[in-house]
């Protein structure tokens, strides 16, 4: 009687046929189940437990779990049945609505290969190299076992290929943050911000999700001849806003309106009598202005050039000359600062023409010196 129910429910179940059952033992290859409705043994070879490899079965069930199964083959005293194919079904079912809906989703990633990153999601997620990170990933060991947010960039059950993109994730992210900071500015906010990036006309700075340009001319109050002189990459600076471009995303930015002025503490850095090197940059009729710190030019007037009359500093001076200055006066609050080269020059000393005199104690007048003369031609 045994026999003949055990075959009527044999005959009940079917290839194909949806099934739950309870693990009864995990064995290191397959997992022992009990079919629900039915008298005959199931088992789950480790090859139907999961759609990623794994090494034993117990990395994927447990004595005790209750499983959504299907009937791969019917035997006399045995069912064959899969876990993977069921897990799969309903995988591709959800993975279709995430693909169609444009869905984030978070999943751990269980595999480093070559090429990307594996990912179980009830069927086998790929994400390529290229697609993992919106920047160049040498060395991805550190990724597994770590979650992401991804989206599903491209479905073909027939062939089971699933491939995931975290990159469009972060992408999406990064526009919307850009979007929020560029809202948010306003010309004259002062904002920290570090140097991304260093081009021969200036260097992009990001400052918080959205990198905006500091001209060359913006980078310092004196002279810059390469941005690389005084930034570097990776540098945290300071930034003022001058200007913000939002249809064309463009953002300008000072790094010299956040710094000192090249006249703060003058009098303190040039006291009167301070004896500075400066480097001649304009020649004028009046004079020569002579930069003495980066962006602070004091006046050498004409009359203080040399000892010598001169007509024009050209004939003493010439641009890009190094030469030496005394502070003769500073005024900050104008930006007024007076030098001398002449005062650090010695003064030539005056030639004086000397004839000899007879000595008036002498007793001679020079009427009878020639009167003595006269009187010998006689």
């Amino acid at each position: 009687m045994s026999e003949d129910m055990n075959q009527v429910e044999v005959k009940n179940l079917e290839v194909g046929e949806k099934v739950k059952g309870t693990v009864t033992k995990v064995e290191e290859k397959q997992v022992l189940v009990d079919v629900e409705g039915s008298k005959i043994d199931g088992i789950i070879p480790i090859s139907e437990l999961s759609s990623l490899h794994i090494e034993k079965a117990s990395d994927s069930v447990q004595e005790g779990d209750v499983l959504d199964l299907i009937v791969t083959k019917v035997e006399e005293e045995l069912l064959v049945l899969s876990k993977r194919k069921v897990d799969a079904e309903k995988a591709w079912e959800e993975m279709h609505r995430r693909f169609e809906t444009g869905e984030v989703f978070e999943a751990e990633v269980k595999d480093v290969v070559k090429g990307g990153l594996v990912v179980d999601l009830g069927v086998r997620g790929f994400v390529p190299a290229s697609l993992v990170e919106d920047y160049y990933v040498e060395d991805f060991t550190d990724y597994k076992g770590k979650s992401l947010t991804f989206k599903i960039v491209e479905i073909d059950q027939e062939k089971n290929r699933l491939i995931l993109s975290h990159r469009a994730v972060v992408e999406v992210e990064k526009e919307e943050k850009k979007k929020q900071v560029l809202d948010s500015l306003k010309p004259n906010q002062e904002l920290e911000g570090t140097i991304q990036r260093i081009t021969d006309f200036g260097a992009f700075v990001d400052i918080g999700g959205v990198d905006g340009l500091v001209h060359i001319s913006q980078l310092s109050h004196g002279h810059v001849e390469k941005p690389s002189d005084v930034v570097e990459e990776g540098q945290k600076v300071s930034v003022k806003v001058l200007s913000v471009d939002r249809d064309n995303e463009r953002i300008s930015l000072s790094i010299k309106e956040t710094l000192p002025g090249p006249w703060t503490n003058i009098a303190e850095k040039a006291p009167r009598g301070e004896v500075l090197e400066g480097v001649v940059k304009r020649l004028v009729s009046y004079g020569s202005f002579v930069e003495v710190f980066p962006g602070v030019e004091g006046l050498v007037h004409i009359s203080q050039i040399s000892h010598k009359h001169i007509g024009t500093p050209h004939e003493v001076l010439q641009e890009g000359q190094t030469v030496k200055v005394k502070v003769l006066d500073v005024n900050e609050s104008e930006q007024r600062l007076s030098l001398s080269i002449k005062d650090l020059e010695e003064k030539a000393p005056q030639v004086e023409e000397k004839f000899d005199l007879p000595e008036e104690n002498s007793g001679f007048q020079l009427g009878e010196m020639i009167g003595d003369k006269l009187k010998d031609l006689k």
